[in-house]
């Protein structure tokens, strides 16, 4: 039961890294747009194609959570008493981009705007590179049981260069996504604008796995020899096969294969870097049987999982279809102007 709440465990990961990762794509475009007049295009793009789904890509991040204290109580403690400072911040990052996506499109003055804009933006940023960093403190097996709290823990070569993998992953992921976005909004001009950093995202992210590859040979060895092995190598090889295959579909037409096929190179590298730490949840002091709670919490917590995923998975499949089909646009001024009642009419008034 262990195991299989272990795979559990992981699978959310790779969920909240492709979903939760395409929405910090798209705040890292936001940020590196340009001023309010070049990057009021690509703006209006992010704020269209996020409004309907962002917040509930935040729901896997809940299941990891919930996982990792019910089913892993000694993994939840060595990683937040280790590491508490990168996940606060990443924490604390999660609140800011969620205020300042919501409240910069209602505001009508530029300086509120730009001023909540810069927050999302910036935000977007550094979550994930604080959440990749405490990542590779665990892969490095810095945050073993009974660490106390350092920078040691996850400002080593292994977490800087985790973190900055997650930036160009969901980089990537965005702009995979806006450029598809762009096509269903009849918008040619931001389908090359996006299709461009697609491309180079992934030349990027390729260059950084190929550096990660050769410092943790030396800085996480374990890891180092099973994505180098077995089935965290087969993994490997998928998210570069998936990176290839997303790179010639977009410069055939962005849509739903190339989404695909990205979601299948960030998926696939974060089951691998699970592959990668088998048996341990940290490498090499703590393996899933240790860290495993009791029997009984372990029963319960599968059969909780198995529910809320019945229930939730098919909620989110719709919302991800009403999204895609153009059933969640968002109103315009218009569209709310319209719904204003006429005071001059005295049937609107009745």
């Amino acid at each position: 039961m262990a195991d299989v709440i272990a795979v559990v465990l992981l699978l959310a990961v790779a969920a909240y890294a492709c979903a939760g990762g395409t929405d910090y794509g798209a705040g890292f475009w936001d940020l590196t747009a340009g001023g309010a007049e070049r990057g009021a295009r690509p703006r209006w793009l992010i704020d269209h194609a996020m409004a309907p789904v962002w917040e509930v890509n935040n729901v896997w991040l809940v299941f990891v959570f919930v996982i990792m204290w019910t089913g892993f109580p000694t993994l939840f403690q060595t990683v937040f008493s280790a590491m508490w400072l990168p996940l606060a911040l990443a924490a604390i990052g999660l609140v800011l981009r969620g205020a300042g996506f919501a409240l910069r499109k209602p505001l009508r003055h530029l300086a509120g705007r730009r001023l909540y804009g810069a927050v999302f933006a910036i935000a977007s940023l550094l979550t994930p590179f604080f959440l990749g960093a405490a990542v590779g403190g665990v892969a490095s097996g810095r945050a073993v049981p009974g660490t106390e709290a350092s920078a040691h823990a996850w400002s080593n070569p292994t977490s800087v260069l985790f973190g900055l993998i997650a930036i160009v992953a969901t980089a990537f992921l965005g702009a995979v996504f806006l450029a598809g976005d762009a096509a269903r909004y009849g918008a040619p001009d931001l389908v090359g604008y996006f299709r461009r950093r697609a491309l180079g995202s992934v030349v990027a992210l390729a260059v950084l796995a190929g550096i990660m590859l050769t410092v943790t040979r030396s800085d996480a060895p374990h890891v180092w020899h099973g994505l180098t092995h077995g089935v965290g190598l087969g993994l490997v090889i998928l998210a570069g096969v998936c990176s290839l295959a997303t790179g010639w579909l977009l410069l055939r037409r962005p849509g739903v294969w190339p989404r695909i096929t990205a979601v299948g190179v960030v998926a696939a590298a974060v089951l691998a870097w699970g592959a990668a730490q088998r048996p341990y949840l940290i490498p090499t002091s703590l393996t899933v049987a240790e860290g495993a709670g009791a029997p009984g919490s372990l029963r319960w917590t599968g059969l909780v999982t198995l529910v809320a995923l019945l229930l939730v998975c098919p909620a989110v499949a719709f919302l991800y279809w009403l999204d895609t089909h153009g059933e969640l646009e968002p109103l315009s001024d218009t569209d709310l102007r319209r719904t204003e009642p006429d005071h001059d009419d005295p049937t609107e008034l009745n």
